[in-house]
């Protein structure tokens, strides 16, 4: 039977494919091997000095943000369900002789794939909306962590992934808390990143799950919440009506057009596990 992790892990092997090559540039990929970092500004200015910790990113797609955070003086594992994806970030790590490796599997298998007692579990910028289950995903974090370790989540807005990403006002498109058992089902040939190169296997599967089931079931599995905060720039182009913002970030961002009503486009937070 096939699940939606089959369907989801062959349509990131094609896309791992298509972003590693990076011809538009999204993510890149040169810049980084000659020295850059790939962290925008929002986890840059969060997450503090990071030298000496030990972390876990969790899918970590092809390991440039790991890669990044082990520049940064960090000990570094990643975790991706997509074998064309670790194969990158494999390479890549052998390239630059950074302090990460790269593990291939399910995100709910960490505990059992990733050795625990790590000083940060890091989670950024679309990985939660691939799961279905929160409270079994949260459980997975407190497991990875040592008491006293925290997790730093930045993620899209759930209330900015209800709506319709194709319309030019935005109108509603889905309900704002999804089933387990009845995802989004999408399809889309080609990625966001701008690429033109056609993803063989275009179909979805997707979650939305509202702040306070997320919030939840963080608290549930253990963790105390340090803090949570909402942003007004987002990592990717939801919508052909967002703006790039570029002067004085790292990376480029965008927001929505002037005129627009404000919306939060991003979350973060920071959950310490105490015991």
């Amino acid at each position: 039977m096939t699940t939606s992790f089959d369907v989801n892990r062959v349509n990131w092997d094609d896309r791992a494919a298509i972003h590693l090559a990076d011809k538009a540039g999204s993510y890149r990929v040169a810049e980084f091997l000659a020295g850059g970092d790939t962290l925008h500004d929002i986890e840059h200015d969060e997450i503090g000095d990071v030298r000496g910790l030990r972390i876990a990113h969790l899918q970590c797609h092809f390991g440039l943000d790991t890669l990044s955070l082990a520049r940064r003086g960090a000990s570094c594992v990643g975790l991706d369900f997509s074998p064309v994806a670790i194969a990158g970030a494999r390479d890549l790590q052998r390239r630059t002789g950074l302090d990460a490796r790269f593990v291939e599997g399910n995100v709910y298998d960490a505990p059992a794939l990733l050795d625990g007692d790590f000083d940060r579990v890091y989670v950024t910028w679309g990985a939660i909306n691939w799961l279905p289950d929160m409270a079994a995903w949260a459980r997975v974090v407190a497991a990875l962590l040592k008491p006293g370790g925290r997790l730093y989540l930045l993620e899209g807005h759930p209330a900015l992934l209800t709506l319709d990403e194709y319309a030019e006002k935005l109108n509603p498109a889905h309900d704002w808390r999804t089933p387990p058992d009845r995802p989004i089902v999408m399809a889309e040939d080609t990625s966001y990143t701008g690429d033109e190169d056609r993803i063989a296997h275009p179909e979805t599967h997707e979650w939305i799950h509202p702040l306070s089931t997320i919030i939840t079931a963080v608290i549930e599995a253990g963790l105390k919440l340090d803090w949570l905060h909402e942003h007004e720039l987002l990592a990717w182009q939801f919508s052909p009506l967002m703006v790039k913002v570029e002067e004085g970030l790292r990376r480029p961002l965008w927001r929505l057009p002037d005129g627009f009503p404000r919306l939060p486009l991003a979350f973060s937070l920071a959950a310490t596990r105490t015991g």
